[in-house]
């Protein structure tokens, strides 16, 4: 077990890395090319923090484990309201000034119960995946349509978050860099989460959902909670919304348009319902008075912590 641990622990560092190289890869190349900072920066908060766990499903489909795979994707999500947010409301309560948020959590509840729906049947075949991937086009139009209307404060945070250097040969060394460290951290991720499993006598599946999600979420946590204290509440519900829609729209939907995709009952029953009634414990907290206090964050937390109980009490 030291040896899954050591390199879950190289692994979530490998990613980490990765991830932030690539991120600013692809926002200096996209800004070279004549995007604008704020739409860069609008893209970024849609899909950039979700790099480390798309390299993690990526190599566990590789390996021929869809199920740590489904389990990552949902068990992150879980992990992004409850945890992140959660953690980073207690840091420093979390005043949010763009109007997005509440949208795109609704956006979230209708994908989880749409994905339900899917999986009624126990699968999600490559038309359903199609579809789930098309709800994420739609969803970035929506972001970038809702963004033109924020206020100027608004616009000029989520600008300077793009803002970095736009050369070409830097920006292609920074995604090659990006690209090799994700692909080789993913790996380390998903050997240690079987490793896990192995070791703790649980399945692929909960590994995915519990210790691979948590750890994964980890350095999103370590910045959340850091971009709270400076007052950037608005980048943090925007990272944590644009990766939990990344999450179910882009990753399991790519992942079941590329093979139809089983999905085990208690993602029906358990998982995606969960994190609807996170989402719905979450929305008037983002509608009503725009902040989330540290009380709320410890309803956020418990409420995560109350889902990982159920889930070994289950298991």
């Amino acid at each position: 077990m030291a040896e899954a641990l050591g390199a879950l622990v190289l692994g979530l560092l490998l990613l980490a890395l990765g991830g932030d190289s690539a991120v600013k890869g692809v926002s200096g190349l996209a800004q070279r090319l004549g995007l604008r900072p704020f739409t860069a920066g609008l893209l970024l908060l849609a899909f950039g923090t979700s790099l480390p766990e798309l390299a993690v499903n990526l190599r566990a489909l590789a390996a021929g484990q869809p199920h740590l795979a489904l389990g990552n994707a949902v068990g992150s999500n879980l992990a992004n309201l409850g945890l992140t947010l959660g953690l980073a409301a207690l840091a420093a309560p979390l005043l949010l000034r763009a109007r997005m948020p509440a949208p795109l959590l609704v956006v979230l509840v209708l994908a989880s119960l749409v994905v339900m729906g899917f999986g009624l049947d126990g699968y999600i075949g490559r038309v359903e995946g199609a579809l789930l991937l098309l709800g994420f086009l739609a969803t970035l139009g929506l972001l970038l349509h809702r963004g033109r209307r924020e206020a100027a404060e608004v616009q000029a945070g989520v600008a300077a978050f793009a803002a970095t250097r736009t050369g070409l040969g830097l920006n292609l060394l920074r995604l090659a860099i990006g690209a090799v460290l994700l692909y080789f951290g993913g790996g380390r991720v998903v050997d240690a989460g079987l490793g896990l499993a192995a070791a703790w006598g649980i399945t692929p599946l909960l590994a995915g959902l519990l210790p691979v999600a948590i750890a994964t979420a980890l350095p999103e946590v370590a910045a959340a909670v850091v971009a709270a204290r400076r007052g950037q509440g608005d980048m943090v519900a925007g990272h944590v919304l644009g990766s939990s829609l990344c999450n179910l729209l882009l990753i399991v939907g790519g992942m079941a348009a590329y093979r139809p995709l089983a999905l085990p009952a208690s993602f029906v029953r358990l998982e995606l319902p969960a994190a609807v009634v996170l989402a719905l414990v979450l929305y008037p907290m983002l509608r009503c008075d725009h902040r989330i206090s540290r009380g709320e964050g410890a309803v956020l937390v418990g409420a995560f912590l109350a889902w990982v109980a159920l889930e070994l009490l289950l298991f």
